[in-house]
């Protein structure tokens, strides 16, 4: 059964800070224990945040980047390197510097499969199953799997009420997004919930009242932040003010 956590920290610098080094820590230890890590990352403000600050920390240099595994939960379907892409953002903030990283970006709207969301979905479930290595397995072992948490309760592509939120392939297109850009490709909640950790990342009081729903028993079509989970652990990692709405007894103050 997960083990589930809420960590407060004061402001969302400290929030970044400290998830940095939380996730250095977690991919030291997974190299320590099986060669090799394996990270889902996650877009948006604070997820940026936190990539400059593992870039900018000296423990990176602990890592060995060339034994690391870098997929996403999910990418706006446009373009390769545009700028509103998750794969740009991260590039920008942090892959680039890590030259020898393996990096797994979904499909670009202009890649082989050109403008077919459902094909390039298929096209990166592909590579996911090509990594979990011999045997029936969808998915790689992922070590963590970070995702932001929006003012809505959404995370990765996965919307309140959305058609997706009952999808049971591993990668699903999102067509009709409520948040743009309307066409997106996602990870869906089974193969989220496969991570030995998942954390959720949220900050400002803009997401207090998801946060609290989520945690406080809502549904997963509903709030789909409150059907995600790590095999082991699930981790809440917030500023104050996103936490607001969280009862204090689930409360971690750091």
């Amino acid at each position: 059964m997960t083990e589930t956590t809420v960590v407060v920290h004061a402001d969302p610098d400290l929030l970044a800070q400290a998830v940095a080094a939380r996730l250095l820590v977690r991919i030291i230890d997974a190299q320590a224990e099986r060669g090799e890590a394996s990270v889902v990352l996650t877009g948006g403000r604070i997820a940026a945040a936190v990539h400059r600050a593992i870039r900018d920390l000296p423990a990176r240099d602990a890592v060995d980047w060339s034994r690391v595994d870098v997929w996403w939960g999910d990418e706006r379907f446009l373009p390769a390197g545009d700028p509103e892409r998750n794969e740009t953002q991260a590039r920008e903030a942090l892959l680039d510097a890590l030259p020898q990283v393996r990096v797994h970006p979904m499909p670009a709207s202009d890649g082989p499969d050109g403008a077919d969301p459902e094909a390039a979905a298929a096209r990166y479930a592909a590579e996911l199953a090509a990594a979990a290595g011999p045997g029936t397995a969808a998915l790689p072992y992922f070590d963590v799997l970070m995702l932001g948490v929006g003012e809505d309760g959404h995370v990765a592509s996965l919307f309140p009420e959305h058609p997706v939120g009952y999808e049971s392939r591993p990668v699903s297109a999102v067509r009709g997004s409520p948040k743009p850009p309307p066409v997106r490709i996602t990870l869906t909640r089974g193969a989220i919930n496969t991570a030995e950790d998942v954390w959720l990342i949220a900050s400002g009081s803009g997401k207090a009242r998801a946060v609290g729903m989520a945690l406080g028993g809502a549904g997963p079509v509903q709030v789909p932040a409150a059907g995600v989970t790590g095999v082991q652990r699930t981790r809440w990692l917030l500023d104050r003010a996103a936490a607001a709405e969280v009862k204090p007894r689930f409360r971690s103050l750091r």
